[in-house]
């Protein structure tokens, strides 16, 4: 038995949270705790082997006095945010250490003789770590893998992974497992199925997709009617609970799309064979099928389990191109298709939904992952008979489950896709700043709110203030979740909505398949882990989005190294008290515009109603959406930050007035600010002529469908 420890002053009055453990830059602790005002302090003593992102319980053993802050000590690792790392290996007889990169503020990991795979001294490696140390003992890891230095891309792209805590390989059971399961489809099975072999089906994917895991089948019925059917992979056949293969998917709970490669959620043999839906190929599906008229009028519905067969396999370029011309493979069933989505896109947003556009950003990679070009691709209406399709087979999934009930007239425990209404404070200051441009939100009434939110939209297209209301309408939106409370979805409009159409590369769809199933067998086995795998998901969620964001800016970074002390057009996306970013107009690189750099123009303060910095001397106003010329100063690739400079015209911006210099800045500001870089000498305009070399190798994008 653990000796028990003695009890502090007050016991009886003792705090107990769970937070989030925080570690500055400094190396000062802190757990962040949702709902509470102030975070709780930690000195280093008391982390207890707690590290940065891990979700911990903490005593408060100090109460905040004055404006001071809690002190606590971590009693509980509730959840490690990662357990493998990055760094050097230091190698020793018998034993080696893995020294982790700066700033991680963590100890050196021991790895034993019998887990050192052949690493030489100053190997870069992947290390996993199996015991954690206490008090003065390191962790104990093993290697999972030894990097290669020279391949620098290769190097980063997984440091991005693991520091978002993913694995980068699966584990020895889930490989034993996979190896165990039958490619062949039973007869037994397509027994059990409804057969749609003989009905025209096909898939619309990205050009370099290697996973497809939703088909759409047409058939013409009597009448004006056709039979329109969502078909996706019925992974929940192959991945059965609780198996090696189930646990590790539920761990990842989503695949992670890089510029130049997927991690899968799932392993390659299931999302890339078993599970896709290649054409000339017998596949298990789960399927919404819908009997409907040109107008996207539903008579009738079935959902069930299926076998399918693809006749054909589109690229979204290619459905576009049947689209605008008329003309090509299926073509009259394609543009049947198109006119069904387009009349459901228009009534969705004629009950609500928020048309927000969107923009793809794709790099177009040489053969060593190097970016020799951009592309900023729209979303077209190839892209949208796809999205309006998927997002009615999901709506009409939820709302199949919702209207179920068990024991005392209780809810299926069910992953829904939430979305709730904007918050209120933010919604006023938004609308305020819209009404500077003469656009009304009817923030008193949520229904009334999203057509307004719509129509200002539509009425600042083209002008220079729509780049402004769309990045901050964005940011004024709740964040989507996933949760057993059934709020509805407010940005689609949906009252009732699930993610049921990407079970190759979501968790939440694979458990929505399940759920499903139980239901239409009517053998539902209500699942009270349910809302804490749902919050999991969330949590990876974000952090694969967090990861492709780090991984994006690496490239733009990359990219941008060639055009140091180059010119370009661009739009301020952001703006903080120690600066403003901008995003180059053609290739969407955003940089840094240092406030401290522009001390010899005019001092600057941040006004937040405005969400601008102002001239104190002149006035001058910079905010989102304001239209600049800038100059690529630093680009650092280690940092993944990309430094630029104001260009002014001559005359443009009045110096300060005689007398009065630009103060120097707060340290708070200073705190702020990544890094203070001075401009190179001005170059000519070469960047904005230069064209990228033809794309040897298109990177891999994620598959973002509903």
């Amino acid at each position: 038995m653990t000796k028990k420890k003695k009890p502090q002053k007050h016991s009886s009055q003792k705090k107990t949270f769970r937070g989030t453990v925080q570690i500055t830059r400094s190396g000062m602790s802190f757990v962040i705790i949702e709902g509470q005002e102030k975070d709780v302090m930690v000195r280093q003593k008391n982390l207890n082997t707690a590290l940065d992102g891990d979700d911990v319980l903490v005593d408060v053993i100090k109460q905040a006095k004055n404006e001071g802050r809690m002190e606590g000590v971590i009693t509980e690792i509730v959840k490690r945010k990662k357990i493998e790392f990055t760094g050097t290996l230091q190698v020793n007889k018998g034993f080696a250490f893995l020294v982790p990169e700066k700033g991680l503020f963590m100890p050196d990991i021991y790895i034993p003789a019998n887990s050192m795979k052949n690493a030489k001294n100053g190997d870069k490696a992947v290390v996993k770590v199996v015991a954690w140390g206490e008090k003065t003992r390191k962790p104990v890891g093993e290697i999972v893998e030894v990097l290669d230095a020279s391949n620098t891309n290769d190097l980063a792209m997984k440091e991005i992974l693991i520091e978002s805590g993913f694995p980068l390989s699966f584990p020895d059971d889930v490989i034993k497992e996979l190896n165990q399961i039958s490619e062949n489809i039973d007869a037994e099975e397509v027994k059990k199925r409804k057969d749609f072999r003989k009905i025209l089906t096909f898939t619309i994917d990205p050009v370099d997709a290697k996973d497809f895991d939703d088909a759409i089948s047409i058939r013409k019925l009597r009448g004006s009617w056709y039979e329109v059917g969502v078909h996706i992979a019925d992974v929940s056949h192959y991945v059965l609970p609780d198996t090696a293969l189930d646990k590790e998917a539920d761990k990842r709970a989503t695949s992670v799309y890089l510029p130049d490669r997927v991690l899968p959620m799932l392993p390659e043999k299931i999302s890339n064979e078993l599970c896709s839906l290649r054409p000339h190929e017998d596949k298990l599906t789960f399927s919404a099928v819908f009997k409907m008229n040109e107008n996207g009028d539903i008579k009738e519905h079935w959902i069930g389990r299926t076998l399918i067969h693809s006749n054909h396999r589109f690229t979204y370029e290619q459905v576009q191109d049947v689209i605008e011309s008329g003309e090509g493979p299926y073509q009259d069933e394609v543009l049947l298709l198109n006119k069904i989505a387009q009349t459901l896109r228009k009534k969705r947003f004629d009950n609500g939904a928020i048309n927000f556009s969107s923009q793809e950003v794709r790099f177009q990679l040489d053969e060593n992952a190097k970016p020799i070009g951009i592309v900023v691709k729209e979303s077209k209406e190839a892209h949208q008979l796809i999205e309006e399709l998927m997002l009615l087979a999901n709506r009409t999934v939820a709302e199949y489950v919702y209207n179920i009930r068990i024991g005392t007239n209780q809810h299926v425990p069910f992953p829904y896709r939430v979305h709730d209404t904007p918050d209120e404070e933010k919604l006023k200051l938004f609308s305020g700043f819209a009404r500077k441009f003469g656009h009304k939100l009817e923030v008193d009434n949520p229904d009334k709110l999203a057509r307004s939110f719509n129509e200002m939209l539509r009425l600042a297209h083209g002008k220079p203030e729509q780049h402004v209301l769309e990045t901050l309408g964005i940011r004024t939106m709740a964040k989507a979740a996933y949760t057993v409370d059934d709020i509805g979805h407010y940005g689609l409009g949906f009252d009732h909505y699930c993610h049921f159409t990407s079970p190759i590369r979501r968790y939440p769809d694979v458990l929505v398949h399940r759920v499903l199933q139980q239901c239409l067998t009517h053998n539902i086995h209500p699942d009270k882990q349910m809302e804490k795998k749902c919050k999991h998901s969330s949590e990876m969620e974000r952090k694969a989005m967090d990861a492709e964001r780090a991984a994006n800016k690496y490239k733009q970074v990359e990219y941008m190294q060639q055009y140091i002390g180059e010119e370009f057009d661009g739009v301020v996306s952001g703006v903080a008290h120690f600066g403003f970013w901008v995003e180059t107009v053609d290739t969407k690189c955003e940089g840094l515009v240092s406030i401290h750099n522009m001390t010899t123009k005019d001092e600057f303060k941040y006004d937040e109603n405005e969400y601008a910095l102002i001239g104190m001397f002149t006035g001058r106003k910079i905010r989102i959406g304001d239209k600049v010329r800038i100059q690529v100063v630093a680009a650092n690739l280690v940092k993944r930050q990309l430094d630029y400079d104001l260009i002014e015209e001559e005359g443009s911006v009045p110096a300060p007035p005689r007398g009065r210099s630009a103060r120097k800045p707060a340290a708070g500001e200073r705190a702020g600010e990544r890094r203070d870089t001075k401009p190179k000498g001005k170059k000519k305009e070469t960047a904005g002529k230069k064209k990228p070399a033809s794309a040897k190798k298109q990177g891999s994008t994620s598959r973002k469908k509903p």
